[in-house]
């Protein structure tokens, strides 16, 4: 029996070259061997990021909330896709922004707490990374299902951007300094994947 998907679509204000699909109180805070694939990763469970092309703006966004996984993968209009495994500790799974109000989309996480997959699906990233943009010029299509956890399944791989950020996990991670030269007051944080990738 075909399975009738729930679905929604909008616009999702991007910060910090990012959005999150998270629950509550998350930081959207990263780092970059997190950047693996170019495309999606997870911090904490409850806490997954989309990282984008633009710096800045909004990007339209497709749900697809089903029971099942899908019976095909959906590449050829697509620049990125990548399926990834999340968590939802409480269940409640949104798609958040880093600094901004959330959009009325939908929980994620229908079946309640437990491991999902996402397929993410993304293209335009191209085509002003670093920008800020006033009309949306990427899109992503996000597919959720309930499955165990298992290792990222990259299905495509195009993009200047994901090579980018795919090169920025690669840099060697600075070493730190010993305890007796840190200094008295610890530095500020910052929200987001903020480092800007190499071109």
């Amino acid at each position: 029996m075909h399975e009738q998907a729930k679905s929604a679509s909008g616009l999702v204000s991007v910060e910090y070259r990012s959005f999150l699909l998270a629950e509550p109180g998350t930081s959207g805070r990263s780092a970059p061997e997190h950047y693996a694939n170019g495309l999606v990763f997870t911090t904490t469970p409850g806490e997954t990021v989309i990282l984008t092309g633009i710096a800045s703006g909004d990007v339209t966004v497709n749900l697809e909330i089903r029971r099942q996984p899908p019976d095909t993968v959906d590449l050829d209009p697509w620049d990125e896709v990548v399926d990834h495994s999340l968590v939802a500790p409480i269940g409640e799974v949104r798609v958040l922004c880093v600094d901004d109000v959330p959009p009325d989309f939908p929980v994620l996480s229908q079946q309640g707490p437990g491991s999902y997959r996402v397929r993410v699906h993304a293209r335009g990233r191209d085509t002003a990374p670093d920008g800020v943009t006033f009309e949306p010029v990427e899109e992503y299509h996000l597919t959720v299902w309930p499955a165990p956890a298992a290792p990222d399944h990259v299905h495509k791989q195009t993009d200047s951007v994901g090579a980018s950020w795919r090169r920025a996990a690669q840099r060697p991670t600075p070493q730190s300094p010993p305890p007796d030269a840190l200094p008295s007051t610890p530095p500020a944080k910052s929200s987001g994947p903020h480092p800007p990738p190499e071109r």
